[in-house]
């Protein structure tokens, strides 16, 4: 009789199985794609306070989404009003604005500590935290997929053909994706995306 056992394999989360059909193992391997449901993204994302994760926060703070403005307010006790004025700034990203915590920046470097960061408590808002940083672990291998899963689905727009000649130009210097973050992915119509990649198709 085989067993079962799960590991992880770098560089993508990688759940392989091995099971036993009829007295032969079956290797199953699920990765990391555009479509992988938040709350299997939150559950590799297990909260981490290394140094590995904190430093991102000593460098930058992750962008909000869906209710995260509303929920940091109400745990502060401010109004959204005084959440943004206060403690929010805003960045632009293959074409969209995002909302980020403010950097509290020295001698007008780009980067900075995230305004809700403490050397000694850590995330000062961790229990509403933004959702990019949520879903953000960099002591994993495949912490790097979990950044780019929060970029294809909450920053680059597929109905605005800007973000994705921006996204395309991110593609051509390098930048990593994960499957179902192709071009040819998000804009299936292939004609269409010759014609936004070709500026023939402005808005």
């Amino acid at each position: 009789m085989c067993g079962f056992r799960a590991l992880l394999i770098p560089p993508f989360k990688e759940l392989v199985e091995f099971r036993c059909l009829k007295n032969k193992k079956i290797l199953a391997i699920k990765l990391i794609t555009k479509n992988t449901p938040l709350k299997e993204v939150l559950e590799l994302a297990a909260p981490c306070n290394c140094d590995s994760c904190n430093h991102g926060c000593k460098y930058g703070s992750g962008a909000l989404a869906g209710d995260d403005a509303k929920n940091i307010a109400r745990f502060l006790s401010v109004s959204e009003r005084e959440l943004k004025k206060g403690f929010l700034e805003e960045t632009e990203l293959f074409n969209k604005k995002i909302v980020k915590p403010r950097l509290i920046r020295e001698k007008n470097k780009p980067y900075g500590r995230c305004v809700f960061y403490d050397d000694e408590k850590g995330c000062t808002i961790h229990e509403v935290k933004p959702l990019e940083c949520k879903t953000s672990i960099q002591c994993k291998d495949y912490g790097e997929q979990l950044s780019i899963w929060f970029m294809v689905n909450h920053v680059v727009d597929p109905e605005d053909p800007e973000s994705i000649r921006q996204f395309a130009q991110y593609i051509r210097s390098g930048g990593k994706i994960i499957p179902g973050a192709e071009l040819k992915s998000l804009v299936p119509d292939e004609e269409k995306l010759k014609k936004i990649l070709k500026y023939d198709i402005l808005k």
